[in-house]
């Protein structure tokens, strides 16, 4: 029988993990010989997948976008890697959302059971490994600095209101971003690395290629050393219209497999939803990086190259 590792964050998406654990675990033993492992701390749950991930078939993984970044960063440093099969129990689900796995526990955890392997790729940044997303500037400190009390209670909302409580003190990014063919610097209101159809809960990348070993690159463009109005209303653009190959004042639009950024602020930078640190980095696209079991590869491939 093969070998899975369930790995679960207890406090995610309001903590209902905890009600339906014994039930995943019977559902998944029908499969798999299961070994399961509670997050205890911040970054336990990747440790445990580097740990043990060479001798399990499937890692199962139950939380959100950052529980699923330290399984994706385990992962991805392997030298066998593992299928991943995700329960998104967080309180946004871009990843879920883009691969169109259900939020349902239930229905989740069939699809992990039934589902198909769809290759998907991920970035490297420096250091680090990244699935989905990487931003900074305007809004995007919100997924880690809200208070995870008021998550609970709000959902949504809570992002929403601590994104919007920070609009006007948030400062410029100065950066420059070398890429083969080119090379863009400036003042920018807002970043975005995004290979994803969603992010922030709005699917503003409907027809992103989540295979094809590229990525798409947002910069908004700001006039001042704090984001003033325009700046947020480009921003605010960029989600209500979407990521389109159309060119619009102050709004930059690429599409990379690798490339530099060298900023001369103090920039903090959101991996998938998490804060990682500040500075410059090297980014790469690591094609077909990770396999994660998906409901229908068909529905994938209206959008997405094999």
């Amino acid at each position: 029988m093969k070998k899975c590792l369930f790995v679960y964050n207890p406090i995610s998406g309001k903590g209902k993990i905890a009600k339906k654990k014994d039930k995943i675990i019977s559902l998944l033993k029908t499969k798999y010989e299961v070994e399961v492992v509670e997050s205890l701390y911040c970054g336990h749950i990747g440790n445990i997948v580097y740990e043990k991930g060479n001798d399990v078939d499937i890692v199962v993984v139950s939380g959100g976008d950052g529980t699923l970044n330290e399984v994706v960063n385990s992962i991805a440093r392997l030298e066998k890697k593992p299928v991943i099969g995700y329960i998104p129990t967080g309180t946004v689900n871009d990843v879920a959302h883009s691969l169109y796995i259900p939020r349902n526990i239930n229905k989740a955890v069939e699809n992990i059971l039934n589902g198909e392997i769809f290759k998907h790729d991920i970035f490297r940044m420096n250091d680090r490994y990244g699935i989905y997303v990487c931003c900074a500037g305007l809004f995007t400190e919100t997924s880690y600095a809200t208070n995870q009390n008021a998550k609970k209670k709000m959902g949504k909302l809570a992002y929403a209101l601590h994104g919007i409580k920070k609009v006007f003190s948030t400062p410029s990014v100065n950066l420059k971003l070398s890429y083969e063919g080119g090379e863009i610097e400036g003042k920018f209101a807002f970043m975005l690395f995004l290979n994803s159809r969603s992010v922030a809960g709005m699917r503003i990348n409907k027809k992103a290629m989540l295979n094809d070993g590229y990525i798409d690159v947002v910069l908004v463009k700001s006039k001042n050393d704090v984001v003033n109005m325009g700046a947020v209303s480009r921003v605010a653009f960029v989600f209500l219209r979407g990521i389109t190959n159309k060119k619009y004042k102050g709004i930059i639009n690429l599409r990379l497999k690798k490339f530099s950024v060298l900023t001369t602020t103090e920039t903090v930078i959101n991996l998938d939803g998490e804060k990682i640190g500040q500075g410059s980095f090297d980014f790469e696209v690591i094609k077909e990086g990770i396999g994660i079991i998906v409901p229908n590869l068909n529905k994938l491939r209206k959008n997405v190259k094999n």
